[in-house]
């Protein structure tokens, strides 16, 4: 659990070796500058502190330093990248390692050295034996994306960290504008705290007032204008949009994705699925999964299959006729209403 992790690094709990893998980048950065800054200072990282590619590099030239003793100081840090040799993915590496001496390290690492091996894949080889001891011996921190719960806890640990309380309220309204996009989110919070700097709590209506909406975040917003069907809003948003320069057949594509989305949650609800499992099943962020929970309860079957087929319509239409793009969504979305 990588948050759990993090709160071991804090406290100072550092282990020789950590192995930090999965798909959320943010999370695998976010874990290696932290244990960086708490192992090393910032002038200790001139002469201690090195990262070894090995898709370039030999893994026994990065087994050498990790050996070596600090140089000015009581400790070092390296970061491993790329260890394909964790995968079943067949790569061409340019190099042959050694793994049998990374074996015989993993058996009695060097107590001066932090090693950070840092593997951006969703999965392991757990077939291999060195993934296996691996896993084992280092501390292990798997950065996949978090649950509803543990996002929310992450928001609040990134606003504390800029000297913030954030509100509940505050902290939905985030989700629902950024999206769980963890680097958007954390820049948006940087914005925030920038501009009241005096604050010392982040309320709903700061987040409503700083935070710029994506384009993600105005389709929702436009489909809840249908849901709600109040026409005359969303074709503002629909408009607005335009001004923004933002290409129709984009806008398009995304209410298509949403209304699908609707549609396959609406589907999952009536079989017993819950949210979490509708998130594995769609291979979707649970919250997008809430989300769409919420505008699905405003559509009877019948009207979310009707609109699939008018967006479907409209992409045909957009694709292959001559009808101007921008006027076919706003005469879809006239449709939508009825």
């Amino acid at each position: 659990m990588v948050l759990e992790a993090w709160r071991k690094i804090k406290q100072k709990h550092i282990s020789p070796v950590y192995l930090v893998y999965g798909a959320e980048s943010f999370l695998i950065n976010e874990t290696k500058m932290l244990l960086l800054n708490q192992v090393l200072t910032e002038e200790e990282k001139d002469f201690n502190f090195a990262v070894y590619d090995l898709g370039e590099t030999p893994i026994e030239i990065a087994i050498e330093d990790a050996e070596t003793f600090p140089f000015l100081g009581e400790r070092k840090v390296i970061f491993l990248h790329n260890p394909t040799f964790l995968t079943s993915e067949k790569t061409k590496d340019k190099v042959d390692h050694d793994l049998s001496r990374f074996e015989a390290y993993l058996q009695q690492p060097a107590p001066y050295t932090v090693m950070v091996v840092s593997a951006p894949y969703e999965k392991l080889d757990e077939r291999k034996k060195l993934t296996k001891e691996l896993k084992r011996k280092a501390e292990v921190v798997e950065a996949k994306k978090l649950k509803e719960h543990d996002f929310k806890t992450w928001i609040r640990s990134q606003a504390q960290s800029r000297g913030f309380e954030i509100d509940e309220d505050a902290i939905e309204r985030l989700l629902a504008l950024v999206g769980t996009n963890m680097f958007m989110i954390s820049s948006e919070l940087e914005k925030i705290s920038l501009y009241a700097a005096k604050e010392n709590r982040i309320d709903y209506q700061l987040v409503e007032k700083l935070v710029a909406k994506s384009l993600e975040q105005n389709i929702f917003t436009l489909v809840e204008k249908v849901v709600q069907r109040r026409l005359d809003e969303a074709l503002r948003i629909y408009y607005d949009l335009l001004k923004q320069n933002e290409e129709p057949i984009k806008i398009l594509a995304l209410l298509a994705g949403q209304f699908r989305l609707i549609y396959q949650v609406k589907e999952l609800t009536r079989r017993g699925y819950g949210q979490q499992q509708i998130a594995g099943y769609l291979k979707t962020h649970p919250f997008r999964v809430k989300l769409a929970i919420g505008q699905a309860a405003g559509f009877s079957d019948e009207e979310l299959a009707h609109f699939i087929a008018l967006l479907a319509e409209a992409d045909y239409q957009m694709k292959t006729g001559g009808m101007n793009k921008s006027l076919l969504i706003e005469m879809l979305l006239f449709r939508l209403k009825k």
